[in-house]
């Protein structure tokens, strides 16, 4: 079995200019060359990208913008989008349009809300709106995390639908107290499974016990950013922030407990000591299918299907933060067996990944100068 050691980038080719598009780059992987462009710039610290029905791009940027991107690389301001957060890793996070929004025009948005009572403290909030003729009306909450506290860290904020309608939304423990994550009264630290209107899916695990919340689907996730749901299984696949290292992919199923913070791979931030007194398992919480430390400060993860990429079909691709990598993943029955690293360093800090309706893949990247990236495969 492949260790998951990832290979040395080779570049093959420099960069070039057809008629008026931006350059373009290509670069050769393990079994393939692929190629990488930029189709929009000039965006503050994005984070989140959702593709609309006409090929266009919802793109948000943490400060409270929403944008909306032509297939041309035009960008325009959506304008009244709920009043966020924006401190560190707060701001205006994930957009996701409704599965039937070439109808109804609805899209989903979480954000750093907060506190009405006037403190610094905020919460993880779900808000929904119309999107007509370029603009959100009757935007409103329709879920809050039941407790509100210190601004900036950990929101998750991830959403996805699963095959029934119900909308998965990851909560990180928000950073301060890791035990938050074993609580299951409070949302912090967990992955829920609501219904499109905000409410708890009514087989959720947790349904009709007194001491737990009701739309908390997993919990003792630290952190996740990047979550997908299989479209011909419907697992659900998460990759999540460990502390320094100890970040994993996780398999999520209904009423587990994923161990934050009693067990961890990582290492405490500021003593550099095995974090969880270097406990790595227990025998009621579920182990990671990977383990990435050092760490890849997983974002975006998205799922290739159909012979686009040719070789790669079903495969995983994760992006990284700090690490600025995006890595593919290799899977054989159920089991990751393979990862090759087929981007690092070459586009910046990876936020977001996304499949477009071109079955090419887009990213968007983390800086006060942020781009949107298309990334496709290249004829040998």
């Amino acid at each position: 079995m492949d260790k998951l050691k990832p290979i040395l980038l080779l570049t093959v080719l420099t960069s070039w200019l057809i008629g008026t598009a931006s350059a373009q780059t290509v670069t050769r992987t393990e079994y393939q060359p692929i190629g990488f462009e930029e189709v929009a710039s000039g965006l503050e610290h994005p984070w989140s990208l959702a593709f609309l029905p006409d090929g266009s791009m919802l793109v948000t940027e943490r400060q409270g913008r929403l944008n909306h991107i032509t297939q041309d690389g035009d960008i325009k301001r959506i304008p009244n989008t709920p009043e966020v957060s924006a401190v560190r890793q707060g701001g205006l996070l994930e957009v996701l349009p409704h599965p039937d929004f070439e109808d109804n025009k609805i899209v989903y948005m979480t954000y750093a809300k907060k506190d009405p009572d006037g403190s610094n403290n905020t919460a993880t909030a779900l808000a929904r709106g119309f999107l007509v003729n370029d603009e959100l009306v009757a935007v409103e909450d329709i879920f809050v995390q039941n407790r509100y506290s210190q601004p900036g860290r950990h929101y998750g904020s991830k959403l996805a639908w699963m095959p029934d309608g119900t909308l998965l939304m990851s909560i990180g423990d928000r950073g301060s107290e890791p035990p938050r994550a074993q609580d299951l009264s409070d949302h912090a630290g967990s992955l829920l499974r609501l219904t499109e209107l905000g409410e708890p899916a009514a087989d959720n695990p947790f349904i009709g016990h007194s001491d737990a919340l009701p739309e908390i689907y997993s919990y003792g996730n630290r952190n996740i950013q990047g979550l997908i749901v299989d479209s011909g299984t419907g697992a659900i696949w998460a990759t999540e922030h460990g502390p320094r290292g100890g970040d994993e992919l996780n398999l999520i199923e209904p009423g587990s407990n994923y161990g934050w913070p009693v067990v961890s791979l990582g290492r405490d931030y500021r003593t550099e000591e095995q974090f969880a007194n270097g406990q790595r398992e227990h025998p009621d919480m579920v182990n990671p299918k990977v383990d990435w430390t050092p760490g890849l400060a997983p974002s975006g993860l998205v799922q290739l299907n159909g012979e686009h990429f040719g070789p790669w079909e079903g495969n995983f691709l994760a992006g990284g933060l700090r690490t600025e990598q995006l890595r593919r993943l290799v899977f054989e029955d159920g089991e990751v067996v393979h990862e090759e690293e087929i981007l690092r360093g070459q586009l910046g800090r990876i936020r977001d990944v996304r499949v477009g309706p071109d079955n090419n893949v887009y990213v968007v990247t983390d800086s006060p100068n942020g781009s949107v990236y298309r990334i496709y495969p290249v004829n040998n």
